[in-house]
């Protein structure tokens, strides 16, 4: 009897753990497609936007951010408004005005404006040796506060820009990112 307990638990750990990892592995790039779709239309690495992803929600659609920030690339309701301004398109528009939580629980829409946004903030940094920390700096603080950080020298090597990010948790984020961005295999695109 002793021995059959023993196998069984053997048994089940084997299968818990070999489920944990097929399910994290489904869950982790189970956007990939999407990512790696809206990803190339705004000239963004789609591993880098998985790593976004991966910090800012751990590819929960649902979550709703301390600042109202909402699903998988976590986008306020304002960039959610200005984009879809943006794009000129009024069924965008009205749909953003009249439920913008909904609106951006959409997976695709999410990651495509967050993708619009990651861009548009990355066009004012572009050509600095620190361009994409500065640009993952801008879409978690602000661009004014990347404007602080870069007083006096807007040449900073990337190492020197992280020293200045006078925000800990912002230095966290893109740092985090960073290093995740630099050692994951890229996600698959659309098939």
């Amino acid at each position: 009897m002793k021995r059959y307990i023993v196998s069984c638990l053997i048994i089940l750990t084997v299968v818990v753990l070999a489920g944990s990892f097929f399910f994290k592995d489904y869950w982790e790039h189970r956007f990939d497609e999407t990512i790696a779709r809206q990803a190339v239309v705004y000239r963004v690495d789609p591993r880098l936007v998985w790593s976004i992803i991966y910090v800012e929600s751990w590819f929960r659609p649902w979550k709703i951010g301390t600042e109202g920030e909402v699903g998988l690339m976590q986008v306020t309701p304002l960039v959610a408004r200005d984009w879809a301004h943006d794009t000129g398109l009024s069924d965008y528009e009205r749909q953003a005005n009249e439920n913008v939580v909904e609106f951006l629980r959409e997976p695709e829409q999410n990651i495509q404006i967050g993708c619009w946004y990651f861009e548009k903030l990355r066009e004012q940094y572009r050509g600095r040796p620190a361009e994409t920390a500065m640009a993952l700096a801008a879409y978690n603080a602000g661009p004014s506060r990347v404007d602080d950080w870069t007083k006096n020298d807007a040449n900073l090597s990337e190492s020197e820009f992280i020293e200045r990010i006078g925000i800990p948790s912002t230095k966290a984020y893109v740092t985090n990112i960073l290093e995740r961005y630099r050692t994951t295999k890229p996600p698959e695109g659309p098939k």
